[in-house]
Parts: structure tokens; C-alpha cells; sequence
């Protein structure tokens, strides 16, 4: 079943138009210069957008001046920051592809991200200068860097003149190569356009409303697709306000919602973190603002999103993808908790498939498709991989296991690979982790499937449990057989302190299954 939130046919959507990324920022320049476009809560620091758009435009001279040509990949590991979006719109004006970097990976792992992109400059703060020095052992390159002695980056700036944005481009210029995040294999980068990224950025600024009064605050780290697009792109282009944080701190983001000052209006994050805010002590009495929550990344338990409208948060279900984007499906705050992940917004087309490629009823369940302008152009020098992801009519295979009620309501069954077959029964995990969420006792839970002699695979289920629980094993299963059948029961119980997780705050399940990983 194939359907589009706006009925607009494929071949329509691939007229859709960009403009240069660096006029947008120009154009609130000029319309409210002394506004805040971001703040860094951690430092103070705060650049209005006549600021903004004068460091922009000096960087973009600096980039020039010192050899960066169109397509240049320019590399930036860093903790969010102001900077990391003054280099992103200065890689637009000079025409060089910015590529974030996982600061949460071990050299040897970037390393082999270095080595697929072949950047020509490495930008890195002081939080990860180690790195980057191990880096620039086996491939030198340029750097700036900023909080370290001497800040390259600001002498960079001071010593540049504003200079105007290359003419030569066109909508298919590549901007951006960000790589997934490698749960499943070596990461890949996905390459997105100037027209793929402003399809995404309307996305998500539509689903949201965001406007020239949104106060966004940015937790999830830059080099994702949310932390990008969710909602920080959409609010500078857009004329709001960004609030930064370093890093996420679940009691200090829990204060921030009731910051009347700073006034957030908008917020993205994974379902760990609302699991977490929520366990702490001072979540049932605090008074919170009624700020605008997307929480995707991962399945989303319906026990959280009644518990945190319970407290006046309209929580938001999307679903996005680091090749396509990150709002691809949407659920208004006002749907019931567990309808589903939603409905394709403005500038995507969705449709489920089967192992051959066609179109499945409603009710059944099939793989996600998913199409539109917001898709990336290609993996990074992976033609084999593109082909693998991208169909010749422009449909991206998302390896989500998915159906679509007779409403056009898309349920996100699971990730294709997290099924295992217990006794020739499909068993997703995401299933039993939503009814292990609504235990009261449990902050985190993660699902996989093992072998066994007789059932083939039966469930393995790694809890975290509130900081008083006493909660056993055997009570688990005793709440799991309340609410599941038999074979999807997990057959062992894990209790540990944590659980392996990547900078977005997914649980990184390969991890589970092999602890060397």
C-alpha cells in the first residue's frame, strides 16, 4: 500500500526547488540582525544573526583563500557547538561537503571514515584534539581547531574579510555526507544534496510549525541527522532561536523545560533519554512548560508517551533515516499513544513491500520504501551499496519492518535484522520491549534473539532496572505472560547497570549480541 500525505505524484516532487543554504542565513541577517540565532548553554556564548552570518561569511574567504575547492570534503569533530553551524554554512558558500564525525568512535574507527571520505581539512575542538592528533598521524591534513592554544579557528575568522557565496552550483550539489551510525557494518556516508537537505528542513519545520518565535533546544549531537534537522537547520532558517548543549544531561535537560526565561518551544530526543528524565526523583512534581517533543530514533513504547503527556509534554512519534532524512513519518500530539508512527509528511511518498519488491496490503507486514527530494543522492564511492539502497524509480529500501492500517497509518513494526524466529514464529522485538517499558521498575530494556537446540531462537532480554527495585526474573515473565503469547516470552533475563548505547542514545543491540563488537 502506497500513500502520500499530500497526493503529489513522484515526477512533481522532483521539480522541488532549493536556494543557496547561505542566503537563508543572509536573508535573517538582514531581517533581524541583533536577534539570537544560537546560544551555547555550556560556554555562554551567543551569536546574534548579523554575527552569524559575518563569521559565516569570513570562513567561507578562509576556506577559499587556503585551496578548499567544490567538492572538498571538510571534516569537523566536535561537541555541539555554534561553530559546527558556522562551518556548515560556510562549506555551502564555498561549495565543499561537510562531513560530521562521531566524536563517541575510536580513532581506529574514524580512521576508516577518514580514509573512505578523503577530507582535505579536519575541524576538532578542544574536547577531542587526542583524536584528531591520532588521525592526522596516518593521513595530515589541514586543521583549525577552537578552544585549544592557539585557536586557529577565531584567528581564521579575525583575519578573513566576508566574502559572497560560489555562483556555481545547482540544487544537486552535495552539502553534507553523514554516516550511519555502523550498528549493523562498516558505516557508509550518506551524501545529501542542497535540495535534499532543504526538503528535509521543511519537513520538519511543518510537522512542527517552526517559526520565527521557536526556541530550540539541541541535545542530540550534530553529526546525526536529528541533531541537524531536528529542530536546529529548520529554526535558523526559519529565524528562531538554538539552544545548545554540549552533551545530554537528562536532569539539567528536565530543568530546562521549566526554564521560563530561555523559553524552549521545541525538543527532539531518543526514547533513553525521556526514559531517564522520567526516573529521576524530581520528574513527578516538576512544573514543566509545554514544550513541542519529537521522540524517535527507535521504537517508541506507548507507556511513555501517556506518561509524559500525563505531565503537559505534547510528545510527537516520527521516523526518520540517515539516508532519507529526519522526519519521514509524523504522529500529531493529539493521536492516541500506540497508534502508530504515523502519516508521510509534506515531501515523502511511503509504501510497504515484500521480499520481491511489491506492494502488500494493508494489515500485512512487509519493509518500509520510502521516496521523495529529501533522499540522499548515493552512499560515498559505494555504488554497489546505493544500488543495494536505491531503486532505478528513486525508492529508498530502509530495512524497517513496517504495515499500514486501513487508516494510512504507518506502524514501525522493527528493524528487519532484530526479528529472530522462535518455534517458526516471527517474534519482533520491539513487541516485548514496549511491554517490558510499561513494568514500572524498568528504565531500559533491549530484546535479541539466541540460539537454541529446540526452538531455533528464543528471547534474551537485558534489563535496567530504577535505582530501589528489587525486580526479579521470574517476575518479568509473569508480567510478560499477562500481556504476550508463550513464544515471545524471553526465555533469559540480563539485569545490568546500563546498556551499550551510541551518541544518539540507541541501544546498540549488536553489542549485546557479541560484547567485542
Amino acid at each position: 500500500m502506497d500513500t502520500s500525505s499530500n497526493g503529489a505524484d513522484f515526477p512533481e516532487l522532483r521539480k522541488y526547488r532549493s536556494s543557496h543554504p547561505a542566503t537563508w542565513i543572509e536573508y535573517q541577517a538582514r531581517r533581524t540582525p541583533g536577534k539570537i540565532a544560537l546560544e551555547e548553554l555550556a560556554t555562554g556564548i551567543r551569536r546574534s544573526y548579523a554575527e552569524f552570518y559575518d563569521r559565516i561569511a569570513r570562513l567561507t574567504t578562509w576556506l577559499l583563500d587556503h585551496g578548499i575547492r567544490r567538492g572538498d570534503r571538510v571534516a569537523v569533530l566536535a561537541h555541539n557547538s555554534a561553530d559546527n553551524f558556522e562551518i556548515l554554512y560556510a562549506c555551502a558558500a564555498a561549495g565543499a561537503i561537510m562531513v560530521p564525525l562521531n566524536w563517541r568512535l575510536t580513532p581506529h574507527e574514524l580512521a576508516a571514515i577518514i580514509a573512505d571520505c578523503t577530507p582535505v581539512l579536519l575541524c576538532h575542538d578542544a574536547d577531542n584534539a587526542a583524536t584528531a592528533r591520532a588521525l592526522l598521524t596516518d593521513r595530515p591534513m589541514a586543521t583549525l581547531h577552537w578552544g585549544c592554544d592557539p585557536d586557529t579557528y577565531e584567528v581564521a575568522i579575525r583575519d578573513s574579510t566576508p566574502g559572497a557565496p560560489r555562483e556555481d552550483f545547482d540544487d544537486d550539489t552535495p552539502w553534507i555526507i553523514i554516516y550511519t551510525s555502523g550498528t549493523t557494518g562498516r558505516p557508509k556516508g550518506a551524501v545529501h544534496t542542497f535540495r535534499s537537505t532543504l526538503a528535509n528542513i521543511d519537513n520538519s519545520a511543518l510537522t512542527a510549525a517552526i517559526g520565527p518565535d521557536s526556541v530550540v533546544l539541541t541535545v542530540l549531537p550534530t553529526f546525526h541527522v536529528a541533531g541537524l534537522h531536528l529542530y536546529a537547520t529548520p529554526a535558523l532558517t526559519h529565524g528562531g532561536t538554538v539552544l545548545l548543549m554540549k552533551t545530554f544531561d537528562a536532569a539539567e535537560t528536565l530543568r530546562l523545560f521549566t526554564d521560563h526565561r530561555l523559553g524552549v518551544t521545541h525538543f527532539c530526543g531518543v526514547p533513553t533519554m525521556f526514559q531517564f528524565m522520567s526516573a529521576l526523583p524530581e520528574f513527578a512534581d516538576v512544573d514543566l512548560r509545554p514544550v513541542h517533543v519529537a521522540v524517535g530514533g527507535s521504537p517508541v513504547p506507548p507507556a511513555m508517551i501517556t506518561t509524559w503527556r500525563g505531565r503537559g509534554i505534547a510528545m510527537m512519534p516520527v521516523y526518520g533515516a540517515t539516508e532519507a532524512g529526519s522526519t519521514l513519518l509524523f504522529m500529531p500530539p493529539r493521536a492516541n499513544p500506540g497508534a502508530g508512527v504515523g502519516v508521510p509528511v509534506l515531501h515523502a511518498r511511503a509504501s510497504i513491500r515484500d521480499a520481491d519488491g511489491n506492494e502488500v496490503t494493508a494489515g500485512t507486514t512487509g519493509e518500509l520504501w520510502i521516496r521523495g527530494p529529501m533522499t540522499m543522492a548515493r552512499y560515498w564511492d559505494k555504488p554497489k551499496q546505493t544500488a543495494a539502497a536505491l531503486t532505478l524509480d528513486g525508492w529508498l529500501r530502509t530495512g524497517d519492518a513496517a504495515l499500514v492500517d486501513a487508516n494510512g497509518i504507518f506502524h514501525i513494526v522493527d528493524r528487519w535484522k532484530d526479528m529472530y524466529i522462535s518455534g517458526g514464529e516471527n517474534v519482533y522485538p520491539a513487541e516485548v520491549e514496549n511491554v517490558l517499558y510499561r513494568h514500572p521498575e524498568i528504565v531500559l530494556a533491549a530484546v535479541i534473539g539466541t540460539p537454541h537446540p529446540h526452538w531455533g531462537e528464543v528471547g534474551a532480554a537485558y534489563i535496567v532496572r530504577t535505582t530501589d527495585s528489587t525486580l526479579t526474573g521470574e517476575r518479568i515473565r509473569t508480567w510478560c505472560r499477562e500481556r504476550l503469547a508463550a513464544f515471545k516470552i524471553p526465555a533469559h533475563i540480563h539485569f545490568r547497570d546500563d546498556l551499550p548505547r551510541n551518541a544518539t542514545g540507541k541501544i546498540m543491540k549488536n553489542q549485546l549480541r557479541d560484547p567485542g563488537a
